[in-house]
C-alpha cells in the first residue's frame, strides 16, 4: 500500500528530481509558459502555485522561502513584483495544463502548462430555481401593440427586440 507517498518520482533519483523541477519552475516564470510531459506538468503545477502563494503573501520570510527553492534573485523579484500581484483576488488555479500531443520519439504524451492570464470575475451566487406550477394551457390572447414610430435615418443600427416563446403543451421532447 501507497500510504502518505505522494508525488511521482519519474524515474529519477531524488536530487535528479528536486533539481529538475528547480529548473522547470524557474523556466515556468520566466516564460510563463513550457512545454513538458503530461506527468512532469503535474508535479510542477503544485510547485508552482505554493511558489505564487509565497509571492501573495509579499513578506520577507515568503521571500526567502522562494529563494531557497528558485536560487534566481530575477526570477523571485519577477514573481513577487509581478507575478503574484496579477492574483491577489483569485484563491488559487494559478496555472494551467493544456494536453497537446504525443511526442514522436518516445510516444509520451505532451502538455503545455502556462500561467492564468485573464482577471478573476467574482460570480455572483446562484439562487435556487422557483419551482413551476403545474402547466395549465392558457387561451392566447391578442397582444395590443403600441404604434411604431418611424425611425431617424442616423438610427439604422437600432437592436431588435426579441419576444419570449412558452413551449407549447402538444410538442413532446425527442428522447434519444
Amino acid at each position: 500500500m501507497r500510504h502518505n507517498k505522494a508525488g511521482r518520482r519519474l524515474g529519477r533519483t531524488t536530487s535528479h528530481r528536486v533539481a529538475m523541477f528547480r529548473n522547470m519552475v524557474t523556466s515556468l516564470f520566466n516564460h510563463e509558459k513550457i512545454t513538458t510531459t503530461d506527468s512532469k506538468a503535474k508535479e510542477l503545477r503544485s510547485i508552482a502555485e505554493k511558489m505564487i502563494t509565497l509571492g501573495k503573501r509579499g513578506d520577507l520570510h515568503a521571500m526567502r522561502q522562494a529563494a531557497s527553492y528558485i536560487r534566481d534573485k530575477s526570477t523571485v523579484t519577477k514573481l513577487f513584483t509581478t507575478i503574484a500581484p496579477r492574483y491577489k483576488e483569485r484563491q488559487g488555479g494559478y496555472t494551467r495544463i493544456i494536453k497537446l500531443s504525443i511526442r514522436q520519439g518516445d510516444n509520451a504524451p505532451v502538455s503545455l502548462i502556462e500561467l492564468v492570464e485573464e482577471e478573476l470575475t467574482v460570480k455572483a451566487t446562484k439562487k435556487a430555481p422557483a419551482k413551476k406550477a403545474a402547466a395549465k394551457p392558457v387561451a392566447a390572447k391578442p397582444v395590443e401593440q403600441a404604434p411604431v414610430q418611424e425611425a431617424a435615418p442616423a438610427e439604422e443600427a437600432a437592436v431588435p427586440q426579441t419576444a419570449v416563446v412558452e413551449p407549447d403543451e402538444n410538442c413532446e421532447a425527442k428522447a434519444d
